[in-house]
């Protein structure tokens, strides 16, 4: 596949969705921003947000709701950018809602009376509501455990739905909306849940996991898993840490495909969908602060909501 470069010098981008006029929003994770790539390359800020805003949707109202991890410490390694534990200036795990003229509000910072500690990743289901992710944060000497979570736009509701994981970073549904897919990062596995409504999943009967969930796929050696967006025949397409790709799981948990970038980053991070028929990928690498667009030999999968 060719890779063009859509943007560069972007600090640590990630949570890339495309909107309509071909444009991308992506955050910039290291600067607290969320900004807007036009299709010439140009970037501008739509927000500042504050803390490390990470993954990104937009919602029904047509705002965009951000997973906001708090923050994190940052290093460089050859000539990577690197996220690190949790900073002195950590602000706490947030889900935000930010409109595009900039306006920037926190919508949840607690469920059952606990902080959120570092939400990741977001995908909305056809009901108004999304499932995120919560990664946890690791300082000197401890890790959080994480969770997956289930909150409407409105304000109204958060419920925790499975606890514990260990670091969950990326979540999608399935076409039909029966499964939801989580990513666990340093375990490089990838669970899924079959679904049994909003915010209700059916433990499988059969799972020795302590969460219930099924293990799809289980990704060999040192790999770490990312954040995910699944395609229109519901392949989970999922970015893989440390092996500078993309690597397609089928729903029956196969291994399609990998697709590299073309300059190698230990932290490729996310990928969207987009263009007319959402046949056009792009990929974020993190650690260079790139932006790729790739054309996709499937469909996205079109999501609940555009802008």
């Amino acid at each position: 596949m060719t890779h063009a470069v859509v943007a560069g010098g972007l600090q640590f981008p990630e949570g890339p969705v495309a909107l309509d006029d071909g444009s991308v929003l992506l955050v910039e994770i290291k600067r607290g921003t969320l900004t807007r790539v036009a299709a010439d390359g140009s970037t501008s800020v739509v927000a500042t947000t504050g803390g490390g805003p990470n993954g990104a949707a937009i919602g029904p109202d047509g705002a965009v709701y951000v997973c906001n991890n708090g923050g994190f410490s940052w290093s460089v390694r050859n000539g990577l950018t690197a996220p690190g534990p949790q900073p002195a200036d950590y602000i706490g795990g947030r889900i935000q809602r930010v409109t595009l003229d900039g306006e920037v509000s926190d919508l949840y910072t607690h469920v059952d009376g606990r902080g959120l500690r570092g939400p990741n990743d977001l995908v909305f289901d056809g009901h108004g509501g999304f499932w995120f992710t919560d990664m946890g944060k690791t300082r000197e000497r401890d890790t959080d455990l994480g969770g997956l979570y289930y909150a409407t736009a409105d304000g109204s509701r958060i419920v925790e739905v499975v606890h514990p994981l260990n670091a969950p970073n990326g979540v999608g549904l399935a076409p039909d909306g029966s499964r939801v897919y989580v990513a666990e990062t340093f375990t490089g596995r990838l669970w899924c849940w079959e679904l049994d409504g909003p915010g209700r999943v059916r433990p499988d009967p059969g799972s020795a996991a302590r969460h219930g969930g099924t293990l799809l796929h289980a990704f060999p050696g040192m790999l770490g898993l990312d954040s995910l967006a699944v395609d229109a025949e519901g392949n989970v397409c999922v970015a893989t840490l440390y092996a500078n790709c993309v690597s397609v799981v089928s729903p029956e948990g196969a291994l399609v495909e990998t697709v590299p970038v073309p300059e190698a980053d230990l932290f490729v991070t996310n990928i969207c969908f987009g263009g007319p028929d959402l046949r056009t990928a792009y990929i974020t690498s993190s650690g260079r602060g790139i932006l790729y667009s790739t054309p996709w030999p499937r469909p996205g999968l079109a999501l609940s909501y555009t802008a």
